[in-house]
């Protein structure tokens, strides 16, 4: 026992395994001297344990690849397309003209097999692949959209099919003979790129000229039976299929320098078939597709099919074509309606099928209620081939091929590739994408225009994002005592965007349009351009991100910060001590320490570490170097926690490495035989706080708990599970904090620069909704554990641990957005805490943050200036030095509401789509939310259909280009775990728990735009068509969520960022199992194991390496479930094939696309 001496105070005793030391404590105070009494106590009692394409830009287009077409896709009309007279509605039987329940012949006799199409651009359509089950699609390109028609009403610009024999091996030769306007996928007709559009370092390949001598005709060739599927492009026509009794023979209907015959014969002889030229605008033309056979489109009519320069673009309400000026045009000109009109009596009636009725297609409410009806089964026979809908796997396929090269970010308002290709940035003048992004790259100039188009105007910030190889990171400027150059008025820090005006004595604001004096030090003379000399020397002159050294004005309390600090706080209670987890990680710790941030390789770590152990009581654990044995502090009265131990607690790894080695090694002896069941969790997180605020310094602290924290102390939580709530509209209460503490001790560790990340190893209700509010507003992250098992989920979790300790981490920051005059941030989501309305304070930010923040109007754009956004992030380094990032974005402005719809980026949208559907969870019923989700984005559609295609007939669903995807997402977001309402969920036999939906809530909060964008719509890879070459090993093409995709002999890999499913057909070759698994047969297969060993053989290599690749991709390393054809764990693999009817009220891709067409009508009538 101390006496009354200081001296005495600090002596400290050695750990001993079966005794330690209870601390009662009287606290200290101003003015008087506490005093701190140690009591030897006996071992512990024992107790009884508990168990994008990018659109146009004015000026023209940057890059010539863009994808203007209007892709339409009828899953409404019959082969009488466009016929003058009302067609029969499916299922009924009193329909003239046909019988009832009945397909006809051709939609339901022929196979896929037969209407394959290589040779159609990514801008053409999503797939040309259409089954004759589709012989009912009506398939037409216009210029930027994408359409599903409904055709009750005949497209004004349409053309009538033509009995006239049709020509496929004219077309044949003529591609022997041209080159291809752009390269194609493996596999197609063009296996030779050409060459590289030279002038910008985004463009694509670029289509050579095409020889426009209008005499050099090519002679029809011999008929050949390999070509399918055909439409009409732009300046040409291609040949109809034969009428009935006709034959597919060649004619001569190609002549030299022939005159266009008058409207009434233009269907008795084909037009002169021309190649059309390139676009002068940089876009490039289609692709001519291959022309059909007879006996594929006996029932089906071609359609006119015509693209536009979207600069020189015919208003929506104009008829006919109008082709640019400067574009040579080929065969006969265009004709008008009232030529096609009259053409119509001249062609015989054609056969009368029924079609399908939008009308009477069942919405996705009412799917669960049709199933096994007639009407039910219609659908899904005319709908059963998914290929022809948009395909998520081909967007991003041709965003890999057009743009995985460099992206240079000198042009404004430029969109970016899409996230899941792989590209290289060059900054000039404005920060990647990766840093930020916008759903839109062209501002409309008024508020009224934004909300008519329901498109939101959000960024999505991730400061400190991952940079890829072959990139460079913000380069480190240091301006001296004066500190960065700021605009007087508004603070915005100097950018590229600055100008400099009067001999470079004052610069104009671009946020505020204020003129301020340029610093003596700081000055420089112009050029003739108005540049300033030194612009090229200057990194905040010149790019877009940029990193400040700053000065003590920027410090809190005018002093420099310490160097940061991470703390251990470990539960080592019963439960802890019997799952293997105390051991693992202690077994593992010197591992962790060893990877721990560093500013640069070559120097050692500068951060300090502290442990901390707890159950009912806090230990504190001395680790001074000058010890030979770590020594403990017990606290035990936890109700007012404050830091007894200051030096020794937070020390150097490298200085303590053995005194830290001898406490791992106790730690698990000396609680061995503990049969503490109740534990503590709000004292240790303020244990931890207080030992930062004791050393005046920011860090973090990594919690690892595993019950729910029930013991007498502050933070006491109440067991209120009740997952019969989820998807209710009580599931708010079980779901919101059910105390405020973790909200007040969160705020307070923000204040001191104090993150929190928990991981949790629960094995019942643990409560992370309440407990996870101190890592939302401390910018930490959960991670979680279920029914943890060291020798299977150990590895795992040390990985996720290692990871989350060794990457680049920013303290105590403060964000602030800056925009240009007009628009201004209003709402921000996502893992912080904000003091007031315009600074967002994180105590740590890592690569992994991100936040979403939506921008509202002050006042009237104008489309010359453009819109301009500063983030800047006032943050600590690892090294303790206080630093400055900026990062500056540049978007166009636009009067027309094309102009944006070409301009949005969908990815973006839909990471602030399911952020803002995450925060209204505590405020709405799941029925509320989906209700806003889907008027959303029918309001977004029919606006576009309204404003942007009104040429088009009032029954097609017409998709931009850019948002062709937005059904099948809005989709996703709505069967999404985060947000669905449908909490039926399996998991080996038992439901979602409410731990399960709020960690989702959680993690999706904090998501960036590649991981919402691999949560939505997860990845689907069939590894058994990886070939077993270790010195070329690719990952395999993905394949569309659905199960038909899947057959029985294959292999497939599922991944969504949080888990990974390896999906085993029964029928699987047994040479590729034995490869991998080393059994014989699927049957042998162990699917309890969550990790694959590897064997000496080439296949077993080149699947690790695979697996391995896709794990570094993600911020998670994801738990591998093995699953087997026809198991139990399958219910949960299906759940992620998104295109299919996840749960009994979900809706299929298919089934929410015609519910979505129904909403647009209503909406447009």
């Amino acid at each position: 026992m101390f006496g009354n001496s200081a001296a005495a105070s600090s002596k400290l005793l050695p750990i001993h395994p079966l005794s330690c030391y209870s601390m009662h404590v009287c606290e200290f105070q101003t003015g008087r001297i506490g005093f701190i009494t140690l009591i030897k106590m006996n071992p512990h009692t024992q107790h009884e344990g508990q168990m994008r394409p990018q659109g146009p830009f004015m000026p023209p287009y940057n890059q010539p690849y863009q994808q203007h077409a209007i892709n339409t896709y009828d899953v409404n009309s019959g082969p009488a397309m466009n016929k003058g007279y009302t067609p029969a509605l499916y299922g009924n039987a009193s329909a003239p003209n046909g019988p009832a329940n009945n397909f006809p012949g051709s939609m339901l006799n022929q196979s896929t097999s037969q209407v394959q199409s290589s040779a159609v651009p990514p801008s053409q359509m999503i797939n040309n692949q259409m089954s004759q089950d589709f012989n009912a699609m009506h398939l037409s390109q216009n210029q930027n959209h994408l359409l599903l028609t409904q055709p009750t009403l005949r497209h004004p610009n349409s053309m009538p099919p033509t009995q006239m024999p049709s020509m496929p091996g004219q077309q044949q030769q003529y591609w022997q003979q041209q080159p291809p306007r752009l390269s194609q996928s493996p596999g197609g007709p063009f296996q030779n790129p050409p060459a590289s559009y030279p002038s910008n370092i985004n463009a694509p390949p670029y289509p050579p000229a095409y020889n426009t001598d209008p005499n050099s005709v090519l002679p029809p060739p011999p008929n050949n039976n390999t070509f399918v599927s055909t439409m009409q492009h732009s300046d040409r026509t291609l040949p109809p299929p034969p009428g009935p009794g006709q034959v597919n023979q060649p004619t001569n209907n190609f002549q030299s320098n022939k005159m266009p015959n008058p409207p009434t014969e233009m269907f008795q002889q084909q037009r002169q078939f021309r190649p059309p030229a390139p676009y002068v605008n940089g876009t490039n033309a289609d692709v001519v597709p291959p022309m059909p056979l007879a006996n594929q489109y006996s029932h089906q009519n071609s359609s006119m099919n015509t693209r536009y320069p979207p600069s020189q673009s015919p208003a929506p309400t104009q008829g006919g074509v109008i082709p640019p000026s400067s574009v040579p045009q080929y065969g006969q000109p265009p004709v008008n309606n009232l030529q096609a009109q009259n053409r119509l009596s001249t062609l015989s009636p054609p056969a009368q099928n029924r079609r399908l009725d939008p009308d009477n297609m069942p919405s996705p409410k009412d799917c669960k209620h049709s199933k096994g009806t007639e009407k039910s089964e219609t659908l899904l026979k005319f709908l059963k081939n998914k290929v022809v809908l948009p395909s998520q796997i081909q967007v991003i396929e041709d965003d890999r091929k057009l743009r995985s090269s460099t992206f240079s970010t000198a042009q404004r308002g430029l969109v970016p590739p899409l996230v899941t290709t792989n590209f290289t940035v060059i900054d000039e003048g404005i920060c990647s994408p990766r840093f930020m992004r916008s759903t839109i790259y062209n501002v409309p100039t008024t508020a009224e225009i934004l909300k008519q188009t329901s498109v939101p105007f959000a960024l999505s910030i991730s400061p400190f994002a991952h940079i890829h190889e072959g990139e460079h990171p913000p380069p480190l400027v240091d301006p001296g005592d004066e500190g960065p150059v700021r605009c007087h008025r508004c603070r915005a820090y100097m950018s590229p965007f600055m100008q400099f005006i009067d001999a470079g004595r004052r610069f104009q604001c671009i946020m505020c349009k204020t003129t301020s004096e340029v610093p003596a030090h700081y000055f420089t003379h112009l050029d003739h351009m108005g540049q300033r000399v030194d612009k090229l020397e200057r990194a905040e002159l010149c790019l877009g991100s940029y990193e400040f050294v700053v000065n003590k004005d920027y410090c809190k309390e005018g002093k420099f910060p310490n160097c940061p600090a991470f703390i251990f706080l470990i539960d080592v209670s019963y439960n802890s001590i019997r799952n293997g987890m105390v051991k693992t990680l202690c077994d593992n710790m010197k591992s962790i320490l060893a990877r721990l941030p560093r500013e640069d390789e070559n120097s050692p770590s500068k951060l300090r570490v502290g442990f901390i152990t707890y159950s009912s009581a806090i230990h504190f654990y001395n680790i001074n170097s000058s010890l030979a044995q770590p020594q403990m502090l017990v606290v035990s009265d936890v109700t007012d926690m404050f830091m007894p131990l200051l030096d020794g607690f937070l020390v150097l790894p490298s200085e303590s490495e053995h005194v830290i080695d001898s406490l791992m090694e106790q730690i698990p002896i000396m609680f061995a035989e503990t049969r503490e069941t109740e534990t503590v969790l709000g004292p240790a997180i303020q244990a931890g706080l207080e030992a930062l605020k004791a050393a005046e310094c920011a860090g973090k602290l990594f919690v690892f708990h595993t019950t729910l924290p029930i013991a007498e102390a502050p933070g006491k939580l109440k067991n209120r599970d009740d997952r019969k709530l989820l998807g209710t509209e009580k599931e708010k209460t079980v779901l919101s904090p059910q105390i405020p503490f973790y909200n007040n001790i969160g705020q307070e560790c923000v204040k001191s620069g104090c993150a929190v990340d928990l991981f949790l190893f629960n094995n019942a209700y643990i409560d992370i909704a309440t407990m996870g509010q101190v890592c939302r507003l401390t910018g930490g992250q959960i991670f979680k554990y279920t029914y943890f098992q060291s020798d299977i989920d150990g590895e795992r979790f040390i990985e996720d641990l290692r990871r989350n300790v060794e990457k680049p981490v920013a303290f105590d920051a403060v964000l602030r957005v800056r925009t240009s005059t007009g628009i201004r941030p209003t709402e921000f989501i996502g893992s912080f805490f904000m003091s007031n309305t315009t600074d967002v304070e994180l105590a740590s930010v890592t690569s992994n943050t991100s936040i979403s923040i939506e921008i509202k109007y002050d006042d009237k754009l104008t489309e010359e200036e453009g819109v301009y956004v500063q983030c800047a992030v006032l943050y600590t380094s690892c090294s303790g030095q206080r630093r400055l990032r900026v990062h500056n974005l540049a978007l166009n402005s636009c009067t027309q509401m094309a102009e944006l719809f070409r301009n949005c980026e969908l990815d973006t949208v839909l990471n602030f789509f399911l952020k803002e559907g995450v925060r209204k969870v505590t405020e709405e019923t799941p029925k509320q939310i989906k209700e806003y989700l889907i008027s959303r984005s029918a309001q977004i559609l029919a606006c576009y259909r309204k404003n942007c295609a009104q040429a088009s007939s009032a029954g097609q669903l017409i998709l931009p280009e850019c948002m062709k995807l937005l059904p099948l997402y809005i989709n996703c977001l709505i069967k999404c775990d985060a947000l669905s309402e449908d909490m039926h969920l399996l998991f080996i036999g038992q439901e979602i728990s409410t731990d399960d939906r709020s960690f989702i809530m959680f993690t999706a909060l904090n998501m960036d735009v590649d991981s919402s964008a691999a949560y939505l719509y997860p990845r689907l890879l069939p590894l058994h068509d990886i070939k077993p070459e270790p010195e070329y090993i690719q990952i395999p093409v993905a394949i569309r969520c659905s199960l038909e995709r899947l057959k029985e002999n294959g292999v497939y890999l599922l991944e969504n960022g949080l888990s990974m499913f390896l999906w085993i057909g029964m029928n699987a070759n047994t040479e590729w199992i034995q490869n991998v698994f080393d059994v014989p047969s699927v049957a042998r297969i162990d699917i309890d194991k969550t990790r694959l060993l590897p064997l000496n053989n080439p296949l077993s290599q080149c699947v690790h390496v695979v697996l391995n690749q896709i794990k570094s991709e993600r911020e998670r390393n994801m738990k591998l479930y093995i699953v087997r054809q026809g198991d139990k764990l399958e219910l949960l693999f299906r759940q992620l094939l998104v295109e299919d009817r996840t749960t009994e009220g979900s809706a299929s891709y298919v089934d929410f696309l015609c519910h979505l067409h129904k909403e647009i009508r209503t909406l447009l009538s």
